[in-house]
């Protein structure tokens, strides 16, 4: 606090050092309490011994969400679209900017706030996984394989293999591919028999000419 005294007419004024300073008061860098100054703004000047402190608002692109003796506003908070971030909610002269994340992206570090610093796109999974649980804002895409019996080529999701008839000769499929189904070598014969037969009959004919 300040204190003043009064000699032969003349304000003499001590400045006295105190330890701490009130509940809403803050201590000058000579180690005086003085008023701080209200939200959306910081200090012009300090207090004097004829008067209070001088306050000046916060410009654009700063803030001030707490009473205070600073003299400088905290600036916004940007949220950059080039790292998944997204404005919802704008920066004001006592409120820091609110960012969001984009479709597509999970947070991955948090401010002593609780809001998002860092985020990640969420995961690909590869062919031969499908998902298991879709990615969120705060968690990544969770994958896992397919079973056997089944493939998957987008990983996206788990189809289960063609199944073939007993007629037909079956290439084993894979985590990423279908089974294959291709006529058996008994049917090659049967198509193959009938036109033998007509060549065969044919040349005779030619030959008995």
């Amino acid at each position: 606090m300040l204190s003043a005294l009064l000699i032969f007419g003349y304000a003499a004024v001590f400045m006295v050092p105190v330890l701490s300073c009130r509940t809403k008061e803050y201590k000058t860098n000579d180690g005086q309490c003085c008023p701080m100054c209200n939200k959306g703004t910081v200090v012009q000047r300090d207090c004097t011994a004829y008067a209070g402190t001088r306050c000046r608002p916060c410009e654009m692109g700063t803030f001030m969400n707490q009473p205070n003796g600073l003299y400088n506003c905290f600036p916004c908070t940007a949220c950059d679209t080039g790292h998944g971030l997204l404005v919802k909610q704008n920066c004001t002269a006592t409120t820091d900017t609110v960012c969001d994340i984009l479709n597509g992206y999970y947070c991955k570090g948090l401010t002593d706030s609780n809001r998002c610093s860092l985020t990640e796109k969420h995961s690909q999974c590869a062919a031969g996984q499908r998902i298991k649980e879709p990615g969120t804002s705060r968690s990544d895409t969770v994958c896992e394989d397919c079973q056997p019996g089944f493939f998957s080529k987008d990983g996206v999701s788990c189809t289960t293999w063609k199944v073939c008839s007993n007629t037909q000769i079956k290439v084993r499929g894979s985590s990423t591919s279908d089974v294959v189904c291709g006529r058996t070598s008994s049917q090659h014969y049967f198509v193959f028999l009938p036109f033998l037969l007509c060549s065969v009959a044919f040349t005779s004919l030619v030959t008995d000419f």
